[in-house]
């Protein structure tokens, strides 16, 4: 029963030794409010979504902390060229990156701190670097003395003497070009705080060390985040958190990215697909299995054809699903426990994809009992496979999903008495046995986009995959 996890600092599957028993405490990078999310951006939030999920079914008693970054350069820019304050910039792309959670069944966090919201914590952490000889001011600017931290890079694994450290506009005063920006000095027309250095505003890194400890303490378990995040950030972040004194994250664990055409997803390269777009043309449940069920630890090619191959996938599973509670004539509750090839698989660094190949395989079993009109056999796999779906956030039959509007919702009730109209002539022809005439209803039926199929209370129809 023991989790286990890969951590990017030891590059190795490590066993999950929680720093209170019974407990995990989770720090997830965030959204960077600067525009609304796309799918790479909500990715992250999925599988740490799915890791949250697996802590609880294990019993865990989980603190799950993911911020937003509400304030930094792009927003500042974003702010002058639009001529719109910074903070609604922020505040606006930071509720569509909730929406965004929401709509794909992602749980709330913990805490969600707003960056602008820790300056007083951001300041002390900076005094305590000045005064131990980690950090230094120049030009109203506060940076950290890379050179002062011996442990730096061992994270990202480079040499120091290879270094190129990414600087921003205004960052004057460095004693080494290698060292980086804790605080940076105020300009003309920008947001800025008053410190005892003068007034300015925070440094990217710093905010997510500052945050992590007033939330989490000292040291936490795992520090999430996906893999372009290790350097600089996370890099910076273990650096400025430990020269504090603090133990800070002992597990850190990264997602990979969803690409197109190979390179990541992003809104600088102009290829990246909104998550408003998406559920526009994808039912949220399907985005959701399409982002969520390959490993965290793979990248994902984004592509129309694979979309509609995971909305066929889950077609499958929900299909057994409706059988099997129309048989039963009432919903199945979830077993109290998963199937212990599944419990396996996640435990093994949240194997996903194994796991699911489980959910497929006792869908397959429910499918056969149904055939042979094993009621209780199929009951118990529905009831397996609700346990699941349940650990993924993928249960068609959670409220959260029952609420899906976008394939139609309000026409439903007029096309399925159209489609009944047309079932009816069918069933005739099977009465009188014309089953030529009633397997051309069908087919036709079929090209429409319906599946249609016969089972012990009459023909039902679903809506088939795209």
């Amino acid at each position: 029963m023991t989790i286990r996890l890969y951590d990017t600092g030891a590059r190795q599957i490590r066993d999950f030794i929680p720093l209170t028993p019974g407990c995990v405490s989770i720090y997830l990078c965030g959204a960077t409010v600067q525009a609304a999310p796309h799918i790479g951006h909500i990715r992250s939030g999925l599988n740490f979504d799915i890791m949250r999920r697996w802590f609880d079914y294990r019993g865990y008693d989980v603190t799950f902390v993911r911020n937003v970054t509400d304030i930094d350069d792009k927003i500042i820019t974003k702010s002058a060229a639009q001529g719109r304050p910074w903070w609604s910039i922020g505040y606006e792309n930071e509720r569509a990156f909730n929406a965004g959670y929401d709509v794909l069944g992602c749980l709330p966090p913990s805490y969600e701190p707003r960056a602008t919201g820790h300056i007083t914590e951001m300041v002390e952490m900076m005094r305590g670097l000045i005064e131990r000889g980690h950090a230094y001011v120049s030009d109203g600017n506060v940076y950290f003395d890379v050179r002062s931290f011996p442990q730096y890079l061992e994270l990202s694994n480079q040499d120091l003497d290879d270094l190129r450290q990414p600087s921003g506009e205004g960052e004057t005063g460095k004693r080494d070009q290698r060292d980086f920006a804790m605080w940076k000095a105020a300009k003309p027309g920008e947001p800025s705080w008053e410190t005892p250095w003068g007034r300015g505003r925070p440094g990217w890194h710093l905010e997510c060390s500052a945050m992590a400890h007033k939330y989490l303490g000292s040291a936490f378990d795992i520090h999430g985040g996906g893999i372009d995040l290790i350097f600089p950030h996370h890099e910076n972040e273990i650096a400025q958190a430990k020269a504090y004194g603090d133990e800070f994250a002992r597990y850190w664990v990264h997602n990979a990215w969803v690409t197109m055409s190979g390179e990541k997803m992003s809104k600088s390269l102009g290829n990246s697909v909104l998550v408003s777009e998406m559920v526009k043309h994808w039912r949220p449940i399907v985005l959701r299995y399409y982002l969520g069920t390959p490993h965290y630890r793979s990248m994902i090619e984004y592509s129309e054809e694979a979309l509609r191959e995971a909305e066929s996938a889950f077609a499958r599973i929900e299909g057994f699903v409706q059988r099997v509670v129309e048989k039963a004539g009432g919903v199945v509750e979830p077993a109290g426990e998963v199937p212990p090839a599944f419990a396996e698989a996640m435990d093994d660094d949240l194997g996903v994809p194994q796991a699911l190949a489980v959910v497929h395989t006792t869908v397959r079993q429910g499918n056969s009992a149904l055939a042979a009109d094993d009621k209780e056999a199929a009951v118990a796999r529905l009831a397996e496979v609700r346990a699941m779906l349940g650990v993924l956030g993928l249960d068609p039959l959670d409220p959260h999903w029952a609420g899906e509007a976008d394939r139609g919702e309000d026409l439903h009730g007029v096309v399925d008495t159209l489609v009944r109209l047309v079932l009816e002539q069918r069933e005739a022809a099977r009465t009188r046995k014309d089953w030529g005439t009633a397997d051309a209803i069908r087919d036709q039926l079929q090209q429409t986009g319906l599946v249609i199929e016969d089972g012990p209370s009459g023909p039902r129809w679903t809506l088939g995959p795209r």
